[in-house]
């Protein structure tokens, strides 16, 4: 018989193809599982984890088979960050902000495909797309992506601020990035920045910063509750030069590239939620495995068949349940070929769905700590690690709060949302504006 694989759990139907890449997903997990506490401990991703990620090809999970990938999808990634959540939040996390560098490349070509683009343009869009994608799995270069910010704007999810001014041979980019892991550790970090001189979203572009580039460095370390070992501390870039062919900066360039999305802004954010649900699930089987192999000394049954257990099992399982289900629709919705709804319902599902999932995930860890007691109560297990990692769900990209909120101003208000915006962007933005940069 088959062995079930950690995958498998979330995506019962894998294709053969699909299976086959997630059987090198299942490959590595031992060694990220042996990883995981002393890196939480330590606060950085682990050195070994970028080789180990490379030579199992799984740094081009995502990308085309034609520019050296696995040839995945969105359902690989997300059963991927799944998988890797089960044994190490934090790896998982890092992994796929180094996965989602690939919209930057598909979602161009998409365009390019879709004539959105002159034929000017095209060569420079197409140079840069393909550029991404074969460093990524031709070259087995792992990528950063950052684009948020510490500065927030009422109806988008990321204000840009840093910005990028030409100079000879190229851009000058000015800023800082609060938020997006690998800082120190990738070998390109993939920057969204404004450009000074091209107003409103328009001017947003993409830029390809080698790590050792001069005027680009990690902020102070980054003390955060959960997640600690994703090297998640931000950027500073001052005067950081990028040459003008490691940029996609042509005037509305990139917010064009986003209208091929599917879902959110630049699409797969549903893997995200998928590394909550892989943690919730990690937790949960330690906890019945823990609490099935103690045993009352008095009747020699075991602990999990006490009432109050059995009260928490039923919680928990239930909990775990929604979470899949929620996951599972999401990825249906945003992967389904043909789609199963429009856009704008699709967007409308995922802001709910994510706080949905992450709630619960926090659940399924809240429950599994009443369950293995006091004596399980440490900071360093997988107990300790889980509870933590899971609450760092309750409020990144934004809370289920924001979500519900979202969708009430779309039914109601019928107001839109946007992914990215910039200062001047919503000083200028007409409603009619904003609503369709959302979209």
């Amino acid at each position: 018989m088959t062995q079930k694989l950690t995958a498998e759990v979330l995506i019962p139907d894998l294709t053969p193809a699909e299976r086959a890449r997630m059987e090198r997903v299942e490959s590595v997990l031992p060694a990220i599982r042996a990883a995981a506490q002393e890196a939480d401990a330590l606060g950085a991703f682990p050195k070994g984890h970028v080789k180990l990620l490379a030579d199992a090809g799984l740094l081009g999970l995502v990308v085309p088979e034609e520019f050296g990938g696995l040839g995945g999808g969105l359902r690989d990634l997300a059963a991927t960050t799944y998988a890797l959540g089960t044994v190490c939040g934090s790896t998982a996390l890092a992994y796929f902000f180094h996965c989602s560098a690939s919209s930057r490349g598909m979602l161009p070509l998409a365009a390019i495909d879709a004539g959105l683009y002159t034929d000017d343009e095209v060569p420079v869009v197409r140079q840069f797309a393909e550029k991404v994608l074969r460093r990524m799995g031709a070259e087995s270069l792992m990528l950063a992506n950052f684009a948020s910010e510490a500065v927030k704007a009422s109806n988008a999810n990321v204000l840009i601020s840093t910005t990028a001014t030409a100079t000879e041979g190229g851009w000058l980019l000015n800023g800082e990035k609060s938020f997006g892991c690998l800082s120190g550790t990738a070998d390109y970090y993939l920057v969204t920045a404004r450009r000074e001189d091209v107003p409103g979203i328009d001017g947003l572009g993409l830029f390809l910063v080698a790590r050792e580039s001069v005027g680009v460095r990690p902020r102070a370390p980054w003390q955060g509750l959960g997640m600690r070992a994703s090297d998640n501390h931000g950027l500073v870039l001052e005067d950081c030069f990028v040459p003008a062919d490691e940029a996609l900066a042509i005037p509305g360039g990139f917010t064009r590239a986003t209208q091929m999305s599917r879902g959110s802004w630049v699409g797969n954010q549903v893997a995200i939620a998928a590394i909550y649900a892989g943690i919730a699930r990690g937790v949960w089987e330690y906890a019945l495995g823990r609490t099935m192999a103690a045993k009352f000394a008095d009747t020699g049954k075991p602990i999990a068949s006490s009432p109050m257990h059995q009260v928490l099992i039923g919680n928990g399982e239930a909990s775990l349940g929604e979470a899949h289900l929620w996951l599972r629709r999401q990825i249906d919705l945003e992967a389904s070929e043909p789609p199963i709804l429009p856009k704008d319902e699709v967007v409308a599902s995922w802001k709910l769905a994510k706080g949905a999932i992450c709630e619960h995930a926090f659940s399924v860890a809240t429950d599994a700590l009443k369950m293995c007691g006091t004596s399980g109560a440490l900071m360093d297990n997988v107990l300790g690690r889980s509870l933590r990692d899971t609450a760092m769900g309750l409020v990144q990209a934004f809370p289920a709060e924001r979500g519900k909120l979202d969708l009430a101003k779309v039914i109601v208000d019928r107001e839109g949302w946007a992914g990215l915006t910039t200062r001047d962007a919503m000083a200028d933005a007409k409603p009619e504006k904003v609503e369709a940069a959302a979209r």
